[in-house]
């Protein structure tokens, strides 16, 4: 059940992160299209991290579904429990062949780690993001990109989109794409900028002060500006989380 990559006409993700604000809506849609329950089985992961530190923090965000690469090295990887379907360019699993094995081992080969397991069971069920074919074979757009609010996403030709937004497949902190030529482009977060000007050295100090009596929350500002690994526990992106409670954490918002 093999395409080779001449034989595909290529559809692929675009990606604004400077739209998104991690809302969940797509995710929670590609759920409820696909009828997957709630759980570690996230065929759309929307990752969030922390960088920088006070009055330059940022909280970023990763759209992170199946990029149905051009050259998906998961499909070699997994012995013939993966292929490339022609019409769309989709990388798809194909469930007769399929085995827990075969697809840990396309998830190893695989840099964004797309392939989501339901446990840490040696023999857990393993799925993936099918980019919609089942949708796209009826003329609507994939849940994901219907549903989000601030028009980050959108889906097309790969050409098209290349054509409209651009060539970037690259983001600071995501794998090179030089391997796979994943089919998406993005956008990364715009320069930021302060919208009030303000004294962030005496926003600083009021924020460790407290009425006379109380001790103060801090009397060192390296501890508000000079943050640590152990003070964001999500400081950085890994998409391809050890364990199934490292996922939840690392694709979970504020509300869990």
């Amino acid at each position: 059940m093999s395409s080779t990559t001449s034989q595909v006409n290529q559809y692929g993700f675009y990606f604004d992160q400077s739209r998104c604000i991690g809302c969940q809506d797509c995710a929670i849609s590609c759920k409820s299209w696909n009828m997957i329950p709630s759980g570690p089985s996230k065929w759309l992961r929307i990752f969030q991290w922390e960088t920088g530190s006070f009055p330059s923090q940022r909280v970023n965000t990763l759209f992170a579904p199946c990029y149905h690469c051009a050259n998906p090295v998961c499909i070699p990887a997994a012995n013939g429990a993966m292929f490339k379907e022609p019409t769309y360019g989709a990388v798809l699993i194909d469930p007769t062949q399929a085995s827990s094995a075969n697809l840990k081992a396309a998830w190893a080969a695989c840099p964004y780690g797309a392939i989501v397991f339901d446990s840490d069971s040696p023999t857990s069920n393993a799925s993936k993001c099918t980019m919609c074919v089942d949708r796209l074979q009826q003329s609507m757009l994939p849940a994901c990109v219907m549903a989000c609010p601030m028009r980050a996403l959108d889906f097309g030709k790969l050409t098209d989109l290349q054509t409209k937004y651009g060539t970037t497949a690259d983001l600071p902190g995501v794998p090179s794409s030089s391997t796979t030529n994943p089919s998406v482009v993005f956008k990364a977060q715009d320069q930021k900028t302060s919208v009030i000007p303000y004294d962030s050295s005496a926003a600083i100090t009021l924020l460790g002060a407290r009425p006379s009596g109380l001790p103060q929350v801090f009397t060192n500002t390296t501890s508000v500006t000079d943050t640590t690994a152990v003070q964001v526990t999500r400081s950085s992106l890994n998409m391809k989380p050890a364990s199934v409670a490292d996922l939840m954490h690392a694709t979970a918002d504020a509300s869990g």
